[in-house]
């Protein structure tokens, strides 16, 4: 490595973490952090680093590893569930775009071949700074975040044919249309060979390289791949991002995805440092300050149209404005692929030298705000939604009025329709619980529908759509979707509306746990809480822990835990809440086994609450509730006991109600309160 290059890559580590360390203080997001480096460092600010193009090839590098690791998050299957954003969406915003760039540039005189190709750049946005504001926030998942996937693969797909009419723009091509062809049918046979990989080779390949057990080779396996299948999309004529895209999907299929993730991710996020570095060092502040105002207006105006055509994009395409608003501030940005496009304008004459600084400074500016615009999307969303607007255009669709008695009440919503939402959906099938189902995939909605499922098409962030599904009679929601910020909202819409529902969470964090029990949920199930009792479970069992003694284990665990986190103040509530007024004893319900001890004699004789402390507050018999029972009354295999107590005493009586006295678990769980 030449001396040169090792100077600036210690130039460039040096300076970025006194940034780093700067901004996390005042809380500006790492991604602007690394532009400013680059401003400061680069040729027009400070001028520290020599080794520009070098700069560049680590630059490339970190592109290629960010997405690889997220398409080693994804799979084919969930492309295709966002198909319908690839194809309608992303052909919409992108030819929306290009008109709109065109148009505009027409109008301020520019030849016609010179504002097409205006609007080819304005078209494309930064595929690796929105997923990376994604992929911090968690929102990769979320309806918004697979919609933007959507257009920037794409806008991704898009940047081939732009590249090859730039000469035809300029006057120079003999015609486009033969080397399109060719570029398309190299692209779909380079997609073939590496879906034939997916499914064929990579799983046999990877399979051999782990029985090795060795962890060099199968990280050399790894990056392999992820070059190969790069290079191979790169030959077609399509870009190496996508490339390593696809070979993360490739990898993504097979059963060794967690450990190739835990393998790339130290390189990612070292090599992705430097992209976002060489995007500062585009910015030429000395331009910036002989003309600020012309280039903050264009940055404004940027932005301001491109979010306002992509909103509308996902708006036709029937999802609610919630959604949209969030996906089209998302992809407002100019990306990293239209500096690519506009060295090859510049090179045929399509730029001039003061439009091309121009245009690197409204680039630079929109891509170092797009951390601020993802993160204030949401607040600003709930502004323009309080407005005065027709329904329609705040759900994205008509919303669904089904005859009433649908909802005649003690019905349970559930929010989502992922694998949770379809879990609980069938739990609910089966045990004869009347169900609501609420989604946002309008395919998704249609097939089951179609299949008999009582699911609605609905953004549940909205008073109207929840009125629908009878929110103020249900007895219980369930909120199973992946959006953070959706979920804290319909929590505290859905309290409002009534106050009696039992509504459960499934969130992702133990962080979010307390903001969604002060807005009103009942219990939150984070999913990292409930893996880490699962594998406590498991060890136990490896040791031969009895099951009584794990069941036990685990219910102590799970109250000590959500008590811990429970930030409310026991002091300023009121009893109105038995969670906080007893937060060491729980409800468990008991199903009475043929055979057991309790079958055929009295709760007098149990002497439950005499002998264990657990006292039974009700007895469902077939389908009469028996609340407050005498302790005269007779129990009989099959009735349900809603029992009373601390954890550890309902524990010790389930032997009692199950077939000869082994043990019993609850069946309905505890609620603890």
């Amino acid at each position: 490595m030449p001396h040169n290059l090792m100077a600036d890559i210690l130039v460039i580590f040096g300076l970025s973490v006194a940034v780093l360390f700067l901004f996390a203080k005042i809380r500006v997001p790492a991604l602007v952090g690394f532009i400013f480096t680059g401003m400061l460092a680069g040729p027009h600010g400070l001028g520290l680093i020599h080794q520009l193009e070098s700069v560049e090839i680590l630059a490339e590098v970190g592109i290629v590893a960010l997405l690889f690791t997220i398409g080693l998050e994804f799979s084919f299957r969930h492309l295709v569930k966002i198909r319908r954003s690839v194809l309608l969406g992303g052909s919409l915003q992108v030819g929306l775009t290009i008109l709109a760039g065109a148009g505009i540039a027409a109008v301020s005189g520019f030849p016609f071949g010179q504002s097409l190709f205006f609007g080819f750049l304005l078209s494309l946005s930064s595929t690796a700074i929105v997923l990376k504001a994604l992929q911090d926030r968690a929102e990769l998942d979320t309806p918004h975040g697979g919609t933007t996937l959507g257009i920037l693969i794409f806008q991704d797909l898009a940047i081939v044919p732009m590249i090859l009419l730039v000469p035809h723009l300029a006057g120079m091509g003999r015609g486009a249309g033969p080397d399109l062809f060719v570029a398309v049918a190299k692209g779909a046979a380079a997609i073939a060979v590496i879906a034939a990989g997916a499914k064929w080779i990579v799983p046999f390949w990877l399979h051999a390289v782990a029985r090795s057990r060795s962890r060099e080779l199968f990280l050399l396996a790894v990056i392999l791949i992820c070059l190969s299948v790069a290079w191979l999309t790169q030959a077609a004529g399509l870009s190496l991002a996508l490339g390593a895209f696809l070979a993360g999907l490739m990898i993504s299929e097979s059963p060794y995805s967690h450990e190739a993730v835990g393998h790339v991710l130290p390189f990612r996020d070292v090599f992705t440092s430097f992209f976002f570095v060489s995007i500062g060092m585009l910015l030429d502040m000395g331009f910036f300050l002989a003309q600020p105002f012309l280039i903050l207006s264009l940055t404004a105006g940027v932005l301001f149209l491109k979010a306002f055509l992509a909103v509308g994009t996902v708006i036709i395409q029937g999802l609610p404005f919630r959604i949209a608003f969030l996906a089209g501030l998302a992809v407002s940005q100019i990306g990293e692929f239209s500096f690519l496009l506009s060295k090859v304008g510049t090179g045929f004459g399509l730029m001039s030298p003061r439009i091309y600084q121009i245009f690197l400074a409204v680039s630079v500016f929109t891509m170092a705000l797009t951390p601020f615009v993802i993160a204030g999307a949401p607040r600003l969303g709930r502004r323009i939604l309080s407005w005065p607007l027709p329904a329609r255009f705040k759900t994205g669709g008509s919303l669904y009025h089904g005859p009433k008695e649908t909802f005649l009440g003690d019905h349970l919503v559930i929010i989502g329709f992922g694998l949770n939402g379809r879990n609980i959906a069938r739990a609910a099938s089966q045990t004869g619980i009347p169900f609501v189902i609420l989604e946002t995939n309008p395919d998704t909605v249609r097939e089951e529908r179609l299949a008999g499922m009582p699911i609605h098409y609905g953004d549940a962030t909205h008073e109207a759509v929840l009125d629908s599904a009878g929110i103020r009679s249900a007895r219980t929601l369930v909120v199973a979707i992946n959006d953070p910020t959706a979920t804290r909202r319909i929590v505290e819409l859905a309290r409002r509306l009534n106050r009696t529902l039992h509504i459960i969470v499934r969130t992702r964090y133990l962080g979010e746990m307390a903001a969604l029990h002060e807005l009103g949920a009942d219990e939150v199930i984070p999913e990292e809480f409930e893996t880490s009792i699962e594998i406590f479970a498991r060890v136990l069992r490896k040791y031969l822990i009895p099951k009584p003694e794990i069941d036990r284990y685990v219910s102590e665990i799970r109250t000590g835990g959500y008590d811990m986190l429970r930030t409310l103040s026991p002091e300023a509530a009121v009893c109105t809440d038995l969670r906080i007024c007893l937060p060491d004893a729980e409800v468990v319900t008991f199903r009475i086994e043929e055979g057991s001890a309790a079958d055929g004699r009295t709760i007098g004789d149990m002497a439950l609450r005499k002998a264990h402390g657990v006292t039974i507050l009700a007895i469902r018999r077939g389908s009469e509730m028996l609340y407050n029972p005498d302790p005269q009354m007779e129990l009989s295999a099959g009735d349900i006991l809603v029992s009373f107590g601390a954890p550890e005493q309902t524990a010790a009586v389930a032997s009692l109600f199950a077939a000869g006295g082994v043990g019993a678990d609850p069946i309905g769980g505890s609620e603890n309160f």
